[in-house]
């Protein structure tokens, strides 16, 4: 089955022929035949026909599925095993039907009920005049392999992400792309990279469960959509809310999830490690058909690098605090708030505002961060406020009790690049700089006011 993925795509309808217990034939088309693994494939189950009544009283069936390229035709000899109606083969599958469904003109009428698995028990070419093949598309081997030697060579989080966007657009031509990293206190995901839209989106979020990339995260699978869907496309049902004045979806995203606002294709795949999904790399096109199955499988090897890469980073980073001498952790001054430069300091005060409920902070009334992103500025802003610190140590931060970081696990190093990010986004007057492995200073341009209680968490 592995040679017959391109049959698989949906561009062309199979046909299913079962045979009723006295012996009468029936033959149907197919909305959708999916790939499972080299010896099974999975049908939709949408209605209780006469195809579904013969499959449950005889499981034997043929299938006939066409190459989109060449109209060859092949001839499947199938069993009947069982009908899955949730977990991940069933969500690829909605996600899927989703798309055809709507590129039909039948998004009312194709709704799956199941996801049938059968065995594949012969494969058989049928006779008959078709196409020459195309000129063979270019393998993605050598790109996936010049995208693991570059990434081999990051050092850090925060140059992973980028060169990991950078390599699906140069090696790919992916031009449309973001990393979502798993928020696990209120099961969203949250923005960190993206690349090729007017907006970086970093910051956003996601619910999971919603859309290609909640769907994704939720069921640990990737969902792959070939046609434009309004059930999927989460960023533009959000956007479309928000311009119609719908007050919830603004207050739910402050930072507006990037995306194509007409997206004909869409990937989403888990980043995995362990067994634990710890967040998305999602790409999109306005083209139809972009993603193929070879493609599908290249995100899901660069994914999985990322998640490695992540764990791993972490790991180190743990390691390397916990070598840490307390010497290396910058010491309270006693002489009050930090120097600024004379003209700074002579300007009005940037305002500093947070909110305990949700951690969210303001800068001068514009919206910055929330979560634990904006627990740890919060804590950043009062030390250097009240305490005249302007050194900190990712080890002090990960034991803080005023940040509340929620799972020892946590990668609180994804949680500083977004927030350095924001920062930089925003044009803020305040920076955060690397001084060392594991260090960082706080670099402020303006007075600092902060419009809360002294320490508030």
């Amino acid at each position: 089955m592995d040679a017959l993925r391109a049959c698989l795509e949906g561009v062309i309808p199979g046909m299913m022929a079962t045979c009723a217990p006295d012996g009468t034939p029936n033959m149907a088309y197919l909305s959708q035949v999916q790939y499972v693994d080299a010896e099974h494939v999975a049908l939709s189950f949408q209605f209780f026909n006469k195809t579904r009544q013969n499959v449950l009283a005889n499981p034997r069936a043929t299938l006939l599925i066409v190459d989109p390229d060449t109209s060859a035709l092949h001839r499947l000899a199938v069993q009947y095993l069982r009908t899955e109606t949730e977990g991940p083969l069933f969500e690829s599958m909605k996600a899927k039907l989703a798309g055809i469904a709507s590129h039909t003109g039948m998004a009312g009428v194709f709704v799956l009920r199941g996801a049938d698995v059968y065995r594949v028990l012969g494969i058989e070419a049928v006779p008959g005049a078709h196409r020459p093949a195309p000129p063979p598309r270019c393998s993605v081997m050598p790109a996936l392999r010049r995208t693991a030697l570059r990434l081999a060579r990051c050092r850090d989080l925060d140059s992973f992400l980028d060169e990991t966007l950078a390599a699906l657009a140069e090696g790919f031509g992916v031009t449309h792309a973001m990393v979502l990293l798993v928020d696990r206190p209120g099961q969203r995901l949250y923005t960190v990279a993206s690349r090729g839209y007017p907006a970086s989106g970093v910051g956003s979020e996601i619910p999971r469960g919603q859309g290609v990339i909640g769907v994704a995260a939720r069921e640990g699978t990737p969902i792959r959509i070939s046609h434009l869907t309004s059930e999927y496309a989460y960023a533009r049902t959000v956007r479309a809310s928000a311009a119609a004045g719908g007050l919830a979806a603004m207050l739910e995203t402050e930072i507006p999830l990037p995306g194509l606002a007409e997206a004909h294709s869409q990937l989403a795949v888990p980043i995995v490690a362990c067994g634990v999904t710890l967040g998305v790399l999602f790409v999109e096109s306005p083209r139809e058909m972009r993603f193929s199955y070879d493609d599908e499988d290249a995100l899901v090897t660069v994914a999985t690098q990322l998640g490695l890469a992540i764990q791993n980073m972490q790991a180190a980073a743990e390691s390397g605090e916990a070598g840490e001498t307390p010497t290396e952790t910058a010491a309270p001054s006693a002489a009050g708030p930090a120097a600024l430069p004379e003209t700074a300091a002579a300007g009005a005060p940037c305002v500093v505002r947070h909110f305990a409920a949700d951690g969210s902070v303001f800068l001068d009334g514009d919206y910055l961060i929330k979560g634990v992103a904006g627990a740890i500025f919060w804590a950043l802003a009062n030390d250097y406020v009240h305490l005249g610190r302007t050194a900190f140590t990712n080890r002090e931060l990960r034991l803080d009790p005023r940040i509340r970081l929620p799972d020892v696990s946590d990668n609180l190093e994804a949680r500083l690049i977004l927030l350095e990010r924001r920062l930089v986004e925003r044009g803020a007057c305040i920076r955060l700089e690397k001084t060392g492995r594991g260090r960082f200073r706080l670099a402020v341009g303006r007075r600092l006011e902060l419009a809360g209680a002294p320490g508030a968490s």
